[in-house]
């Protein structure tokens, strides 16, 4: 980057406050956040409601969107270090988050009350809308987040509190947005969403023009010069490329380009495609499900045909690729909130507090607030017992993650477990389950965007790093798909009795479907058998939620009974 030489020329600073950048580039990433969030609390709930479509088909379009956005800051990163910088990439991307969010205010506006399909227009500029936030957000997220780091000199010691300070303005956007938007969009009127995603598109309006307004006078480099400008050169073509990550960005990683070796980049880009068509077919061509996990195969052969790497780094790699594994099943649990967790916050949670009814999407505040709460607490924790020799490894904290993901659904599940699919449930179990999972993110999240920087070559970080947010795009898509195996329940026997079918008898073979009974529940997107997992009939939401229990916990013990090997290959001292 243009500001390596500026910075190892620093000497680092005994200040204990920070640049007012790190307050720009705060601001501007809350506001990203309360977009995105916001309109993430809306999305299932529009789809449902708006577009009329079934919760199968949310999952996919939810599961699809959320991958995306972690594919395309590979895309965003690699135009910003060789072609724009840091700045204009961040306005491009912060504009194209915006106009995707007017997109979809235009798209709910178009919403007709009692309408039983969406208009080509309304789905034309649904479409739209998802597809500009995709490659957005791609270009605002990696450049916006690697610039912390640079307001600092090389080996300072404020950078860590810098990047928990950022960490921060993530959690405050992500909590008052559902907040924010819910109330104004969450109305239970169809035709108020439009209102919801007006107020997201506003609010990356305000993030990009705090940015604009106020980089070229606080967002410098230690030296005072402009921080993000576009690159002065071309970089030497190289498989590294930067993505969103919170974590400090090496200077090394463009200084010493990956060497190429072993196998080919043309080998690695045949094989490739036949591994793209081979998940492609196994999906029933579920063309951006087989991109997002062929890129998890292919991108590994990428970094280990580094001719330089020797056997010591190889053994690291190897770490990381292999925990990136586990992530995947641990966003796929996680990232239901969007999704699956709606549905039944919408449907089966009793949301009455007092005379109020909560929205629906206010739950999905809980897991930010748990988080700005309880991550002071979890930092002390993990240094008491550091002091005190028994600090966990990596390895295993992430194993315990997994275990805390796999009680907090086994906690709802219980919740669920013998009632009807017309009776609505405590709040209770659906926020005891949020913080519980907050513990688990906390044991894995953080600590593995430490393990990359930390394993990693300098000369490869970025391109690790973005083998761990591909693992995070592989869960948020296996998210969607399990998702799409919530089981009908009041939502659709409701839409089935408005078309004088009773979908009950007809999921437990109490009455026998006619043709035309069928032909009516597929042009309305109502299932009329239950979903089925691995031969595992799924007829409640005690067998959905168990899923994740299951998938969860194996997980958790796979992870346990390998963990010292890992540690060992890490060469961190194992807990007594």
């Amino acid at each position: 980057m243009a500001t390596a030489t500026a910075q190892s020329e620093q000497l680092p600073s005994a200040s204990t406050s920070h640049p007012k950048g790190l307050y720009v580039l705060f601001t501007t990433e809350m506001w990203e956040r309360f977009a995105y969030y916001g309109m993430r609390a809306l999305l299932a709930l529009y789809m449902g409601k708006a577009l009329m479509m079934s919760k199968e088909t949310s999952s996919l379009i939810y599961g699809n969107y959320t991958s995306l956005v972690y594919l395309t800051p590979l895309l965003g990163g690699y135009m910003a270090d060789r072609y724009w910088g840091n700045r204009r990439s961040i306005l491009t991307g912060g504009l194209m988050m915006a106009a995707g969010q007017f997109a979809l205010f235009g798209s709910a506006s178009m919403y007709m009350a009692g309408q039983t399909a969406p208009s080509s227009a309304q789905m034309g500029l649904f479409i739209l809308g998802l597809t500009l936030m995709i490659f957005g957000n791609g270009f605002f997220k990696p450049n916006i987040s690697s610039m912390v780091g640079s307001l600092y000199p090389k080996g300072d010691t404020r950078v860590d509190a810098a990047y928990t300070i950022f960490y921060m303005g993530i959690n405050l956007g992500a909590f008052f947005s559902p907040l924010v938007c819910g109330t104004l969009g969450d109305t239970g009127n169809a035709a108020d969403f439009k209102w919801g995603f007006l107020a997201a598109g506003i609010g990356m309006l305000i993030g990009s023009a705090t940015f604009e307004l106020l980089k070229n006078k606080y967002v410098l480099t230690p030296t005072g010069a402009p921080l993000g400008a576009k690159p002065e050169r071309a970089v030497a073509a190289s498989p590294v490329v930067p993505v969103g990550t919170d974590a400090p960005v090496r200077a090394e990683t463009i200084a010493q380009p990956a060497k190429t070796g072993g196998m080919s980049m043309g080998v690695i880009a045949i094989v490739g495609v036949l591994i793209y068509a081979a998940i492609a077919w196994f999906m029933n061509y579920d063309w951006i499900g087989a991109l997002v996990f062929s890129s998890m195969i292919v991108m590994p052969m990428i970094v280990l045909s580094d001719a330089s790497l020797t056997g010591r780094e190889k053994e690291k790699i190897y770490v990381i690729l292999i925990l990136s594994f586990f992530v995947i099943f641990f966003w796929g649990a996680f990232e239901q909130a969007g999704a699956s967790l709606t549905f039944f916050a919408d449907e089966q949670t009793d949301r009455n507090l007092g005379s109020t009814v909560v929205p629906a999407s206010y739950f999905q505040s809980a897991n930010a607030l748990f988080i700005i709460a309880f991550a002071p607490i979890f930092a002390v924790l993990w240094t008491a017992l550091g002091k005190k020799g028994l600090e966990p490894s990596s390895p295993l904290k992430m194993s315990i993650g997994l275990m805390l993901l796999a009680i907090s659904y086994l906690v709802i599940a219980f919740g669920v477990k013998g009632v009807d699919a017309s009776t609505k449930v405590s709040m209770f179990w659906l926020i005891t389950m949020y913080l519980l999972q907050t513990f688990g993110e906390l044991c894995l999240s953080p600590i593995g965007l430490a393990l990359v920087n930390k394993l990693a070559p300098a000369r490869l970080a970025s391109l690790l790093m973005a083998v761990w947010f591909l693992a995070t795009a592989a869960g948020n898509k296996l998210a969607g798909v399990l998702s799409g195996l919530y089981p009908p329940g009041p939502g659709e026997f409701k839409k089935a009795a408005d078309a004088g079918i009773n979908l009950p008898a007809i999921l437990n073979n109490a009455g026998q479907a006619s043709a035309d009974v069928v032909t009516k529940l597929k042009e309305l997107e109502i299932p009329y058998q239950w979903p089925t997992f691995l031969g595992i009939q799924i007829n409640d939401l005690y067998s959905f939620f168990m899923i994740f229990v299951v998938l969860s916990a194996a997980s958790s013990i796979l992870l346990f009974f390998i963990y010292r090997r890992l540690t060992r290959m890490m060469d961190e001292p194992v807990a007594a």
